[in-house]
């Protein structure tokens, strides 16, 4: 026997749940399916077990998308004030953390509970262990779904399923498929929020540093971050090399500066002026980690007082510290990628409605979208807002 329901999300995690949520609210049928065992597992493993679940502030300028205005409208109407209400609600302690993130006191649990405590309360079906065989619309519309074990139908069809970042947690290309199958075009992908891998000479070079970390900023075009840099023995990591990882081109280099606080020519012209007798070795080693200072300046300039130096010698040491250029191998991929770059192409999607503009029923949301947030709980912001506002027209 064919079941029939109103709404069909294929996908239990951030957007799918609060999608269901709210289409469930305005008395709709809702069936989850997942191919995974768990519902909301990226959740449960993001910020370290904590869930960095939103931001204090949230800027369409804090997302990539080849249509830069598609996610204004969807945020502005659920924004993370909205979110945080819920969290309020249900009394979950939360603390805020370096450029307005928020975290989860105890554990991401308890955002997932809340979810699913929700989808509980509005009669919101999930079920796990779900793979979806085969979609396709009928005449009249309707969607046909065919799972393992059941055939199903459905008015309105919701793709959930998420970008290609963390395999293991069992990402797929299955909503991109689902988009080709409906004429709808995917932009390129690529991992996004992701370390990048040295290339050859420079891992055996730059093998010491592994697990270093300083406060830097990276450029990449028009494009800068400034936050922690970490070293690790496959190449760079850390909040600042994250960010600009999803900015940045395969064999393209990019711009270091280790010292992004510090205006050092000028230092070093004053500290002259002073009549400072120090080594360039020792004076650079109240500013950065004595490891590091030899693989930027070679040994026979670092031995000289600064005094001594001419004036080229002290811009050579600027910009070998300021202006640092390397160019990464790669990056380390979707293996440990926190986002997808690109995806369902945004101009053939309604940004008020977040339903195809070709197909009647079917939607998109999520980070199956060609919609990308910085590190710090963006990514999570346009889970929840997207799937807020396709909830309302589902």
């Amino acid at each position: 026997m064919i079941k029939t329901v109103d709404v069909i999300i294929i996908g239990a995690g951030a957007s799918g749940l609060m999608c269901a949520i709210e289409a469930a609210k305005r008395g709709r049928s809702v069936l989850i399916l997942d191919h995974a065992n768990k519902a909301g597992k990226k959740i449960l493993m993001s910020g370290g077990g904590r869930c960095n679940f939103a931001n204090y502030t949230v800027e369409a300028e804090n997302y990539l998308s080849e249509n830069v205005h598609f996610c204004k409208s969807a945020l502005s109407r659920f924004t993370q004030w909205d979110f945080l209400a819920m969290v309020q609600t249900y009394e979950i302690p939360y603390h805020e953390r370096e450029h307005g993130q928020l975290f989860c006191n105890e554990t991401a649990r308890d955002i997932l509970n809340m979810l699913l405590d929700e989808c509980h309360k509005v009669k919101v079906k999930i079920q796990l262990k779900m793979a979806v065989k085969r979609i396709k619309q009928e005449e009249g519309e309707l969607f046909s779904v065919q799972t393992e074990t059941e055939s199903l139908l459905c008015e309105s069809l919701v793709i959930a399923t998420g970008g290609l970042s963390i395999p293991k947690m069992g990402a797929t290309p299955f909503g991109y498929k689902i988009a080709e199958q409906f004429g709808i075009n995917v932009t390129t992908t690529k991992a996004g929020l992701v370390p990048f891998t040295w290339q050859e000479t420079d891992k055996q070079k730059f093998a010491v540093l592994s697990g270093l970390a300083l406060p830097a900023q990276i450029t990449y075009q028009e494009y800068s971050f400034t936050e922690n840099l970490l070293f690790t023995h496959r190449g760079l990591s850390g909040p600042v090399a994250l960010q600009i990882s999803s900015y940045w081109q395969l064999g393209e280099s990019l711009t270091l500066d280790l010292l992004p606080m510090l205006d050092l020519h000028e230092c070093l012209l004053n500290a002259q002026v002073g009549q400072v007798k120090l080594k360039l070795r020792n004076f650079l080693t109240q500013h950065l980690p004595k490891k590091l200072i030899p693989l930027l300046i070679e040994d026979e300039l670092l031995e000289r007082f600064i005094l001594d130096l001419s004036y080229k010698q002290i811009a050579l040491v600027t910009e070998n510290i300021k202006n640092w250029q390397i160019k990464p191998n790669g990056t380390e991929g979707y293996r440990t990628a926190e986002a997808t770059v690109g995806g369902v192409n945004c101009n053939e999607i309604s940004s008020k409605t977040l339903q195809a503009n070709q197909i009647t029923g079917l939607y998109f949301i999520g980070e199956v979208l060609d919609v990308t947030g910085w590190l710090g709980g963006y990514n999570f912001q346009w889970a929840w807002a997207s799937g807020w506002c396709a909830g309302q027209y589902v």
